[in-house]
């Protein structure tokens, strides 16, 4: 049994609905599949989900967006139409995108994550109406049925153990089973969904429960590269890869997988491929949790921006017992997750997401340093980028780090911090993010040319 995902680029338009059809169609064990919100259908178009996102934060403001929800039941009219589906169809998600708009005005806690949740869930209506007009035995299954149990968590819901023992069940159900991606329910029965590209999450959670043989996640590339394809040319493909490194390049910046989609299916050992809707006989690249190539070689190059670091410094820290649990208290009192610690004998760097730390909250943390933690020098630098390098079985290879560094001297590029040992698989390097491109295109030449 294969379990398949599509992302929003493969469900975008009618004509590409029938070419995930006719994959389908092309493999009996394709028996599961997760879809995402209807996608761009090109670069000056807009995602389902962001119109949705524009309808519900206009009624900040005190107004819906009235061109905003003309333009998603448009967008599902017209797909509706051109696959030539009952009418009751279209009914039924403009239906549910007003009873989310109704949950929005009426003060509900989660009225928002509803109406995200209408984009992947109009597209699992319309592809199970599809295939049963296409004389397929295919259903609809609402999450809230297949047993998809969430735990809501800030950033974004956490699945629940039990949702695994739930949606085996699935099994005993025949036919092709359309499930949209995106969100679950709680226990008490409110519905909540992932953080963005949440989707991913869904396929993956689905593959675990049902203990699938493949988990094939559909994009709009043949293959994972080594290196963002908008940085340098004709990248190199890469055919296999571990868990773990998928994870690390998905953290960093790869925007082929959400960073945390692999998890249950690494805990269930679920072998995954990632293929392309537009060319499904390439091989794509196949996700594993172990390949017998890890000879230390990096596999991949991520790069991500749009960080900042809190650095303070204190003479004799080091001796300052309990200094570092003390400085990231201060963090979790104010709702501030971090990504990353390193420190000195009196220097200590907090590297966080720009969003995470908005300039009213930076005000208030900052003051918390300085008052509770009497530190000699606390300074915050925004426009800071992460590069990272990966390969499993790395840190036991001489000169990975000596290659990595004169790449950053030939792109005239300065390290702000290198991170190194605290993963096995990756190295990590803060720079300046208007040195990102060229840092990227130096160091893909010393790895892979």
């Amino acid at each position: 049994m294969k379990v398949v995902k599509f992302g929003g680029s493969s469900v975008a338009s009618a004509t590409q609905l029938q070419q995930v059809t006719s994959i389908l169609e092309g493999d009996a064990d394709r028996k599961i599949v997760v879809v995402s919100a209807p996608g761009k259908r090109g670069s000056d178009d807009e995602k389902v989900t962001d119109l949705l996102i524009k309808i519900g934060e206009s009624f900040e403001v005190g107004k819906k967006d009235e061109k905003a929800y003309e333009q998603v039941i448009d967008r599902f009219r017209e797909i509706v139409e051109e696959l030539g589906l009952p009418e009751e169809t279209l009914a039924t998600i403009q239906g549910r995108i007003d009873e989310g708009i109704a949950m929005i005005e009426r003060g509900a806690s989660n009225g928002m994550d509803a109406l995200k949740a209408c984009g992947e869930d109009g597209t699992a209506l319309m592809l199970s109406a599809y295939l049963q007009n296409r004389d397929h035995k295919a259903s609809y299954v609402h999450p809230q049925e297949a047993g998809i149990l969430l735990k809501d968590e800030p950033g974004g819901a956490l699945v629940l153990e039990e949702s695994f023992d739930k949606l085996y069940e699935l099994r005993q159900k025949e036919g092709i089973l359309v499930i949209p991606g995106f969100f679950g329910y709680t226990k008490e029965g409110k519905l909540i969904t992932f953080s963005r590209g949440g989707s991913d999450i869904t396929g993956s959670i689905v593959a675990a429960g049902v203990q699938a043989d493949l988990y094939e996640n559909f994009t709009d590339v043949d293959s994972v590269y080594c290196v963002n394809p908008a940085i340098v040319d004709n990248p190199k493909e890469m055919k296999y890869l571990t868990y773990r490194e998928m994870r690390e390049l998905s953290y960093a910046g790869f925007s082929v997988f959400h960073d945390e989609a692999l998890i249950p299916a690494f805990k269930k050992r679920i072998p995954v491929c990632i293929k392309n809707t537009n060319n499904p006989e390439a091989p794509g690249t196949m996700i594993v949790a172990d390949r017998e190539d890890t000879d230390g070689d990096v596999v991949g190059i991520a790069s991500d921006d749009g960080f900042i670091t809190i650095y303070v410094s204190k003479y004799l820290m080091n001796r300052e017992i309990g200094f570092g649990r003390r400085l990231l208290q201060i963090l979790e009192d104010e709702g501030v997750s971090f990504e990353h610690a390193p420190s000195g004998i009196d220097d200590m760097s907090v590297i966080l997401r720009e969003t995470a730390l908005p300039k009213e909250k930076e005000e208030i943390v900052i003051r918390r340093i300085k008052e509770e933690l009497e530190v000699d020098m606390v300074e915050v630098e925004r426009d800071m980028a992460m590069i990272m390098i990966v390969g499993e079985g790395m840190n036991q290879r001489v000169g990975v780090a000596s290659k990595a560094t004169q790449a950053f001297k030939n792109a005239n590029v300065n390290l702000e911090m290198i991170n190194q040992g605290s993963s096995e698989v990756s190295m990590m390097f803060g720079i300046h993010a208007e040195g990102i491109e060229r840092a990227v295109r130096e160091l893909y030449n010393v790895y892979f040319t």
